[in-house]
């Protein structure tokens, strides 16, 4: 087998699809990788450039390496407690969410958080904008909550897309993020030129059917790369402090202007945020999400520094164990309370 660098282009259980720019094939993870893997977010994910043992015929190639990574978008894993990186290397992030029912500026906060704290660039992108009768207001709300932050509005039916070509250069890695059905898979099959991903019809009470079951790395004409993700039913804070800061960077600069600096922003004195919800310059409803994202952050990260000393302890009974059983022909075992003071 031959060392090669490579790109993670697909994710499904158990194996990856890889690619050297010229040639696509399944690989694994070796032994070694797994044992040295403490959480999910250590394995591979779609985008992630790796050292791979490729192989020359219809094997699976191996996995031995990640590169480090320049960004990754993390997420609470669904069910469990812990992190899982949904893609990697992204430069930009598109938050779709359509004009629709599925329209929830609470929900779009938290995607910008997150995508502020995986290192990439957040852009809106509005979806379905034909259905919606009132798009410039749309925009104008979507924005008062998304400080500093691109917003388009888009429309599969009218065939207006030529704003987000801007973003599609080359060398460049956009992903894909956003609930199911808004019409991700559409939009990538329209930079694509082809229907190379499955979509669905409108269905019910006005949303789109799910079809994207999978992540996959989608390398376009002109050297740009796109990444569909399925859309999320859970999209869990996993340490994202920085992506909220800069999120409700403008809650945070009224917060520094308070009077003193350890205000809680509920009864005290000289509260600029009070001031600022009492004459509607902050909106309450954006207030009461900043407060939520933050109680949501906090939690997960005692959290999450709880599991990694439970990790580390418990990898190091493991490796105490194994130790025991080489000296127990000598009968010179290790007592592992005392070793690790319990």
């Amino acid at each position: 087998m031959e060392e090669k660098r490579v790109r993670i282009v697909g994710q499904e259980k158990g194996s990856y699809r890889i690619s050297d720019s010229n040639e696509i094939k399944i690989a694994e993870v070796s032994g070694k990788f797994i044992y040295n893997a403490r959480t999910l977010s250590d394995y591979p994910a779609v985008g992630d450039y790796a050292v791979t043992l490729w192989s020359d015929d219809d094997s699976n190639s191996v996995i031995t390496a990640l590169y480090p990574r320049r960004s990754c978008f993390i997420r609470k894993a669904s069910g469990s407690n812990q992190e899982q990186v949904v893609a990697a290397n992204i430069d930009t992030v598109f938050i779709c969410m359509s004009l629709n029912n599925n329209y929830n500026l609470r929900r779009l906060e938290r995607y910008i958080s997150i995508t502020y704290d995986s290192g990439a660039t957040p852009v809106v992108i509005l979806t379905k904008a034909d259905l919606c009768d009132d798009v410039d207001e749309k925009i104008y709300e979507v924005k008062a909550c998304s400080i500093g932050v691109d917003v388009i509005a888009i429309s599969s039916i009218n065939d207006e897309f030529d704003e987000v070509y801007k973003y599609i250069t080359s060398g460049k890695t956009i992903a894909f993020i956003g609930s199911s059905g808004v019409g991700k898979s559409t939009l990538i099959n329209k930079l694509i030129g082809s229907d190379a991903i499955l979509t669905s019809s409108i269905g019910d009470r006005d949303r789109g059917r799910h079809t994207t079951t999978h992540r996959e790395l989608i390398e376009l004409s002109n050297g740009a790369f796109v990444i569909d993700t399925p859309g999320m039913r859970e999209l869990g804070m996993w340490d994202n402090e920085s992506g909220i800061e800069s999120a409700f960077s403008d809650i945070e600069a009224l917060a520094e202007t308070c009077k003193f600096s350890n205000c809680t922003h509920t009864n005290e004195p000289g509260c600029a945020i009070i001031k600022a919800l009492q004459d509607n310059t902050l909106d309450y409803e954006r207030f009461e999400s900043y407060l939520k994202l933050k109680k949501e952050n906090a939690f997960i990260t005692n959290e999450k520094e709880y599991l990694e000393a439970k990790n580390a302890k418990y990898k190091e009974i493991s490796k105490i164990n194994k130790a025991n059983r080489k000296r127990s022909k000598c009968g010179n075992v290790l007592n592992v309370e005392e070793s690790l003071k319990i």
